[in-house]
């Protein structure tokens, strides 16, 4: 025991592992203790632009997707078909499968100022390709953008882990809910900008839409969807990269004394060694269970709104020809703007009031088993729904709640939890690990929604595929049982070795 600052009782000095160890936690306690600033206000918006970039780009496919079959199919009905548009619409969680995997693992090894940045570039220059493809004698526009989308969703998975170990690393142990479920509430801002986007750019071409033979007009709507986005949001990218070098070269010190210290070193070994315990391995499932679980709906209904809105024919538009083409695209656009902002934003901020005093685990909780509920009753009550103007009402009302209690619920916290209760050195790898088996989920999801929902009719199997959501929120029940409770615990607290 030391008797004064720098010797032991017995008079000795005391390690320089000891005083490496007290800087450490002095500097630390200083993050950890530190008053909500502009410092916060910053790191939340340069790793949240991350997000907003993502969300805006995986949904806005959703819509592009009913554009694309007006443009690029013999019928020109408005409907790809089942492969092209499940191509389309898996090859970014599959991209961002990968991406998660790797960038996770190289934040841990390479460390987190290296990585960050490197990811959005990718997303910017696949966004930018995407917007340019066409049809050429060799290759089809579908298959063109499956290649490109799948760059993206790379670039995409990467942001993952960055983020969410960034703003966990730098956050005061009283916000650290609060700032992440923040960044991560820009996904709902994306969203919401991609259906604001189309809406613009189908009204801007009303007229055109109306008087095309060719579909020239729809055509340009779905590009500069893309496009105009990246032009006006991303060019902000590279700048956002630079901001968050800066942050990290301010808060570097904790870093280098811990990298000064006699402390656990990531290898394949370790990792093992670790992640072998029971107690450690049983997190490990918890967090990568629960957002397997959990993506298997999100992505099953945020990628296929459009499908299942007017599988219930609300909004179905009565007119025909020219008008028909013109009155589904706006209504799809305007029905994604109603189920943002009368669903997934306002639950984000439901998250963001109460993870930091409720906790992450009780929101968890609730929100799975609510959304287990609000799925038995949109699946096993779907034909009934849909078969009356007042049933259909009901049906986007159970929707919209649906897509609140994921958010006031296990969308947030699963992106939280990963980012606060791993060891340093498996933070990043942890995360990005637990995404990955989100976004493979998604990929289930997707695939199982294109493969099943016109067994015996068009959409005729929709209502069997939400009874398959409820299924799989009931199982995230017992996977968040496995998870610990991190609110108001320091990072060091949480994983001490």
């Amino acid at each position: 025991m030391a008797s004064e600052k720098g010797s032991t009782e017995s008079g000795e000095p005391l390690p320089t592992s000891y005083h490496l160890n007290e800087r450490r936690r002095a500097a630390l306690a200083e993050i950890d203790n530190a008053k909500f600033s502009w410092f916060h206000v910053k790191v939340c918006f340069v790793a949240g632009v991350g997000f907003f970039t993502d969300a805006y780009d995986i949904f806005a496919i959703n819509i592009a997707s009913t554009m694309l079959g007006y443009v690029y199919t013999a019928s020109h009905s408005g409907s790809l078909s089942t492969s092209a548009s499940l191509g389309i619409k898996v090859a970014t969680p599959v991209g961002t499968f990968f991406g998660q995997l790797l960038f996770g693992w190289l934040a841990d090894v390479l460390g987190r100022k290296k990585m960050y940045g490197f990811e959005l570039m990718i997303i910017i220059f696949g966004t930018f390709a995407q917007a340019l493809s066409a049809n050429g004698p060799a290759v089809n526009v579908i298959g063109v953008l499956v290649v490109w989308r799948f760059l993206m969703g790379v670039g995409i998975g990467g942001d993952y882990p960055l983020s969410a170990v960034i703003t966990s690393e730098f956050a005061s142990t009283k916000s650290r809910g609060k700032l992440m479920t923040a960044v991560f509430a820009f996904q709902g801002w994306g969203q919401l900008a991609a259906a604001l986007v189309s809406t613009i750019t189908v009204a801007a071409y009303k007229d055109s839409i109306l008087h095309d033979t060719d579909f020239s007009a729809v055509d340009h709507t779905w590009r500069l969807n893309f496009d105009r986005f990246t032009m006006d949001i991303e060019r902000n990218i590279q700048q956002a990269s630079k901001d968050i070098e800066g942050i990290l070269s301010l808060k570097a010190a904790p870093e280098l004394g811990v990298q000064k210290l006699e402390a656990p070193v990531a290898s394949w070994a370790d990792f093992r060694a670790h992640f072998g315990q029971w107690k450690n391995m049983k997190v490990l499932i918890g967090t990568a269970y629960s957002w397997f679980a959990l993506d298997i709906a999100f992505y099953g209904l945020g990628l296929n709104s459009g499908v299942i809105l007017q599988a219930i024919g609300f909004g179905t538009p009565l007119t025909s020809g020219n008008r028909k083409v013109y009155d589904n695209l706006m209504n799809i656009s305007v029905g994604n703007i109603i189920l943002s902002v009368a669903g997934l934003i306002p639950g984000y901020w439901a998250s963001f009031l109460l993870i930091d005093s409720w906790g992450r685990k009780p929101i968890q909780l609730m929100g799975f088993i609510v959304l287990t509920a609000l799925f038995i009753i949109m699946g096993f009550g779907y034909d009934a729904l849909r078969n009356s103007a007042s049933g259909r009402k009901a049906f986007v009302f159970l929707y919209c709640l649906t897509n609140f209690f994921q958010n006031f619920g296990p969308n947030t916290t699963t992106f939280v939890i990963p980012g606060e209760i791993y060891p340093t050195r498996y933070r990043s790898t942890a995360h990005g690990i637990s995404a990955a088996c989100g976004k493979l989920g998604a990929i289930i999801a997707q695939v199982g929604f294109a493969q099943l929902a016109n067994i015996h009719g068009t959409n005729a199997f929709v209502g069997h595929i939400l009874e398959i959501f409820a299924f799989f929120m009931l199982t995230g029940i017992g996977s968040t049982l496995l998870i610990p409770e991190s609110k108001g615990m320091t990072l060091e607290e949480l994983s001490p070795d």
